[in-house]
């Protein structure tokens, strides 16, 4: 009976069969190994001593020695010898107690949980000798066995059964084990059916196609050179300024063989261009792993682990300290929502639904073929959160979007009637995501009060920004999707016709102060067949470019903190293709080259005029001058300090007309200067000359301010004025 369920991998409690054992049928002690492929096998003390050679009981290789003198366990190693070798191995069926080590604190945090879970290099110090390995677990509760595999038992899942625990986990601690060696899981369902060989859910580290094998990996080896970085973010970021480039890795530059940057490439060229160009932010699509590349990113199954596509985790760390020691702050983006099908995933992990919803009408996605995670689950929920903090903890991310929340938060999402559960109340609100969402935006503000969370969320559903405790979900920041939304069809328009849209580009105001926006047009704005924001824009080759020019400078205006997807800086033509790279070939060109120049000098303008963000969330610090102008698609708006003595005077025309003596009202009396005009010639703009260098404020009332400028406003253009003399 034994041997069959050794050699079948079926053996469930090894600590109660194998190693050291009380001898039942008489005085002492039984050792006893399991050893495939072993011809003889002789036991030592750690420290070499010799104790006695094992018995051959079984060919398939279970050896057995009777201790009828011994008064206690004891700890040993075998010297096995097969055919071609003799092989020194620590038996790991000795160490019950580290196995199991951790798993009753794990719930009391979710960082417990990839601490505990996974695979954790560990060393324990026994009768005077270091003895180092990987401590492994896995949740598989309704699993009837589990065994652990890899190159150094040859992928055999006989070799290495796992014991189970009373919460459902499976254990193991494996002497000699070290970081770099592959490994994955061979579990068998509750039917006893060999399921496909399983990834660590927790796992640091995995291959790529075809094998997706997790590796051991070593989160104490990289040395942290961003502690001033740190310490500098425990503010409110509120009112810091906010100007995020959104990065596809793979695809922003490549190299000449047309393969993708390394991380520590990455960390040269990307920072580099990231600070040039006065961004504040980068926020990286997904780098979680994630086995098919056509995704983005979007389709994890490895939550805890940085992409091997570019590098080590160390080479990740490595990119990130860079992005920090430069200043720039670094945005994850990452998915909670659902995850793919993929045979070494988490789908049907155990042969049950360990982490999706198994009702199909909650527990599958229809707009991405996958499958949702069951958020009214402990182990589910912990799992996630854990996979949050992890980056936070060991990876020193500033911050986490999160994706797809309105998929959420409903259980009607891009569902028909019948295709979906209502709750308990019988409405569509999703109340364990819900709680969820809540719980994880309280767990990363309370170790990480320094991070940030910001919800992808496209409805109005109410306080997605707003604290927990007063009814929100707690999220520092929201994308502001309407916005994007209502501002680029506004601009697809032609002028001509902008006039009966008027109303799309002011209605964000409406509701602006209603969450904590930040505005963003992001990489789905520029695929699937929506044009390039260069061809968004009607009009010949330079209006194109003008209307993109005036467009930008109109969102740095705007209340809300900034993001803009890779390639918008310089107008690239074509829409994304994340086969290749951005399009840095245009940059010859003095339109592309242009675009770049403005939007270098809109980020530099920004950073350095803390009217345009220090107040972006106080509704007093903001006034239209003009919104109602729809004949002329002139809109004017002033942006001010809390104690009313600094101001920045913005105003965008939207139609390729030039307005002859434009008048401006202005807050006070003195001296005016246009410091940014997105019609500059330097910008590839028509350079229309808007009058005297200086603009002296005359006490003629306009615009319901008391005071008023006097000037020429360009065509397709934004300008930005600012007080500079009394």
């Amino acid at each position: 009976m034994l041997i069959d369920e050794l050699n079948g991998a079926r053996l469930t409690k090894p600590f109660e069969v194998l190693g050291l054992q009380p001898n039942h049928d008489g005085e002492g002690y039984i050792l006893r190994a399991w050893l495939p492929g072993a011809r003889a096998v002789r036991c030592l003390s750690l420290k070499g001593k010799e104790i006695c050679s094992l018995d051959c009981v079984c060919p398939d290789g279970l050896f057995e020695k009777v201790l009828p003198d011994c008064k206690g366990p004891f700890h040993y190693k075998f010297m096995v010898q097969y055919p071609d070798a003799e092989v020194e191995v620590i038996d790991p069926y000795q160490f019950r107690d580290e196995a199991y080590f951790g798993l009753s604190t794990m719930y009391e945090t979710p960082s417990n949980l990839y601490k505990t879970l996974g695979a954790q290099l560990i060393e324990v110090e026994i009768d005077g000798v270091k003895v180092k390995g990987t401590k492994f677990a896995v949740y598989a509760p309704s699993a009837t066995c589990v065994s652990l595999i890899g190159d150094f038992n040859f992928w055999d899942g006989r070799r290495h059964p796992m014991a189970r625990s009373l919460l459902g986990h499976w254990v193991l601690f494996v002497p000699g084990l070290s970081a770099g060696q592959r490994y994955k899981f061979e579990i068998k369902d509750p039917s006893g059916n060999r399921l496909p060989h399983k990834a660590d859910p927790v796992g640091f580290y995995h291959e790529q196609y075809p094998s997706f094998a997790s590796i051991i990996s070593d989160q104490t080896t990289y040395k942290w050179n961003d502690a001033k970085w740190q310490e500098s973010q425990l503010n409110d970021k509120l009112k810091r300024p906010m100007s995020i480039y959104e990065v596809h890795l793979a695809s922003w530059r490549r190299k000449a063989d047309g393969s993708s940057l390394s991380y520590r490439e990455l960390a040269d060229e990307l920072v580099k261009y990231v600070r040039e160009m006065g961004y504040t932010h980068v926020e990286l699509l997904p780098v979680m792993e994630h086995p098919f590349s056509g995704s983005w990113g979007y389709q994890p199954t490895g939550l805890f682990a940085p992409t091997s596509r570019f590098g080590g985790i160390d080479d990740f760390k490595y990119f990130v300290d860079t992005c920090h020691q430069n200043n720039i702050g670094v945005i994850l983006d990452w998915v909670p929502a659902h995850f793919p099908t993929d045979a070494h995933g988490l789908a049907r992990f155990d042969g049950t639904p360990v982490y999706e919803y198994e009702d199909p009408r909650r527990g599958w996605h229809p707009d991405w073929n996958s499958l949702i995670y069951d958020f009214g689950r402990d182990t589910v929920r912990n799992f996630l959160v854990a996979s949050a903090l992890i980056w936070l903890d060991y990876y020193h991310i500033d911050g986490l979007r999160v994706d797809a929340v309105a998929s959420m938060l409903y259980w009607d999402y891009s569902r028909k009637e019948g295709e979906w559960v209502p709750n308990v109340d019988g409405g569509n609100i999703n109340y364990e995501a819900v709680s969820f969402l809540k719980w994880f935006n309280e767990e990363v503000y309370r170790k990480f009060p320094g991070a940030m969370t910001i919800a992808e969320e496209s409805t109005a559903f109410t306080g997605v920004s707003r604290p927990t405790y007063t009814g929100g979900l707690g999220f520092g920041f929201k994308w502001n999707m309407g916005w994007m939304h209502d501002s680029l069809e506004y601009m697809k328009q032609d002028p001509f016709f902008r006039r009966y849209h008027h109303g799309e580009m002011s209605f964000s105001m409406i509701y602006a102060y209603n969450e904590n926006f930040i505005l963003s047009i992001s990489h789905d704005e520029v695929t699937h067949g929506k044009h390039s924001m260069l061809y968004k824009m009607p009009g010949d080759e330079w209006q194109q470019a003008a209307n993109l020019r005036a467009f930008l400078g109109y969102q740095y205006g705007h209340p809300g903190k900034k993001l803009n997807f890779m390639g918008t800086e310089f107008a690239q033509s074509s829409e994304w293709n994340h086969d290749s790279q951005l399009e840095w070939w245009l940059l010859q060109f003095d339109k592309h080259h242009g675009m770049q120049d403005l939007v270098r000098d809109l980020n530099n303008m920004y950073r350095n005029d803390p009217v345009l963000w220090q107040w972006d969330y106080d509704p007093a610090c903001f006034r239209w001058l003009d919104v109602s102008d729809a004949d002329h698609s002139v809109f004017a708006m002033l942006r001010t300090s809390d104690d009313h003595q600094d101001e920045t005077v913005m105003v965008s025309n939207f139609t390729p007309v030039p307005y002859i003596a434009y008048r401006l009202g202005v807050p006070r009396p003195g001296t005016y200067q246009i410091v940014l005009n997105t019609d500059d010639r330097k910008y590839w703009g028509s350079g229309y000359v808007t009058g005297p260098e200086k603009l002296q404020a005359s006490n003629i009332s306009w615009h319901g301010q008391y005071h008023s400028v006097v000037f020429d406003l360009p065509p397709l253009a934004t300008v930005f004025l600012k007080r500079v003399g009394d």
